[in-house]
């Protein structure tokens, strides 16, 4: 059965800063380490490494710049300025020409090195032209975990502008008349079985992205039972558009029906076709890994809007579970009993105290029986009115 505890351990978290600490911890310690061995050669060392490192990217960033400025700067800049777009595009930005030129100022000063005069040149020129060659082959590329660590702090991936257009082209307009909806569809059917929890639109998101049109058919312990009226809104052109709600009869193992609105993430489609189209180069890895992200990153969209907040439930479905025909109706049941259980029950201690002691409709008008209440009282005697040591005091100035 589907655990809500897992999904910590199975969404990925952002990448924190640990590569940075281990960079300068191994800096570190190659500093200390020339230091001790030839403390006059180190202020050299540094900058000719720095003036190598630089050179490097640089010169393959001229190579990337003849490509920009023949073929494309029309095309993709659209006669943007050359200094403040397309030399940053390609790697020629300030801080890598000003610390090449820092580099070479202090290998200069510091010249009088224990290295033969020709080497340090020798270097300078072999070494960034052996790179630039390298990495306009692939084989100084960037590697796969930079390349996604780029992309989800740039917000490049695909599960991002999936996540976004999910929220801002349809929960964001419909999760805020969610309980105006159910309210009337609660009024429209009295025999319904929809629990007293907060009114919520369950939205199941599974990493397989196996996704069929009708619940009913993947467990036949679910059933549609009807629509919640329809939500319309002029939307891009099209007048009176609808939104609608699936409420589905989703029954227990004691054959007991609980009714919600439950729905797939139709995004989750579009990343399935995209891994069956060869021409995306989109594997099933690749469709998993997105899968998570835009769990985490509709999560956090949706946390941070006012007007969805405590409107939703998102389901992540492992695919573990997938020899359980009963499977779907659990994870849901689950979800219901929880949302019960932690966001309508907050005080559990509330029922008991109100058996023991229930106040009736005619004990409001009176003050001592409501002050006897479990509050934060210290004390339960009788307040005593304020202005008694106000009328002691005016019966000693006037008795003097």
């Amino acid at each position: 059965m589907h655990c809500l505890r897992d999904e910590s351990d199975l969404i990925p978290r952002p990448r924190g800063s640990l590569p940075k600490v281990c960079a300068a911890l191994l800096a570190t310690i190659a500093t200390g380490v020339f230091l001790l061995m030839s403390p006059g050669r180190l202020i050299n060392l540094l900058a000719l490494a720095t003036l190598i490192v630089t050179l490097g990217p640089l010169l393959h960033g001229l190579c990337l710049l003849a490509e920009e400025v023949l073929h494309h700067l029309n095309t993709r800049y659209q006669g943007r300025s050359l200094l403040s777009h397309v030399l940053p595009a390609c790697g020629l930005g300030v801080k890598s020409l000003v610390a090449a030129a820092m580099a070479a100022l202090l290998l200069y000063l510091t010249r009088h090195s224990y290295l033969h005069k020709g080497q340090s040149w020798e270097l300078i020129v072999v070494v960034p032209v052996v790179y630039t060659l390298f990495i306009s082959l692939g084989v100084l590329g960037p590697s796969e975990v930079e390349v996604s660590s780029i992309c989800e702090e740039r917000k490049m991936n695909v599960a991002h502008g999936l996540a976004w257009s999910f929220y801002v082209g349809y929960l964001q307009l419909v999760l805020p008349s969610l309980g105006k909806s159910i309210d009337s569809f609660r009024a429209s059917h009295r025999n319904s079985f929809w629990g007293q929890g907060p009114q919520k639109l369950l939205i199941l998101i599974p990493l397989n992205t196996n996704i069929s049109h009708k619940l009913e058919d993947e467990d036949n312990y679910i059933q549609f039972y009807d629509s919640l009226p329809n939500s319309q809104l002029d939307r891009a052109g099209i007048q009176g558009r609808v939104y609608k709600h699936s409420v589905y009869r989703v029954q227990d193992e004691n054959g007991k029906a609980h009714d919600c609105a439950v729905e797939y993430a139709t995004p989750l489609l579009t990343l399935y076709r995209m891994s069956q189209d060869r021409r995306a180069g989109f594997g099933e890895s690749e469709r998993r890994q997105q899968v998570l992200l835009f769990y985490r990153t509709l999560q956090d969209i949706l946390e941070q809007s006012q007007e969805c907040r405590n409107r939703y439930r998102l389901i992540l479905l492992k695919d573990e579970h997938q020899d359980d025909p009963h499977f779907l109706s659990k994870t849901i049941l689950k979800h219901l009993e929880q949302q019960n259980k932690e966001e309508f029950c907050v005080n559990p201690a509330a029922p008991q105290q109100e058996t023991k002691n229930p106040v009736q409709m005619g004990d409001w008008h009176n003050p001592e029986e409501i002050s006897r209440e479990p509050t934060l009282m210290i004390s339960l005697e009788r307040p005593q009115p304020l202005r008694g040591p106000v009328e002691d005091t005016d019966i000693h100035y006037r008795a003097t």
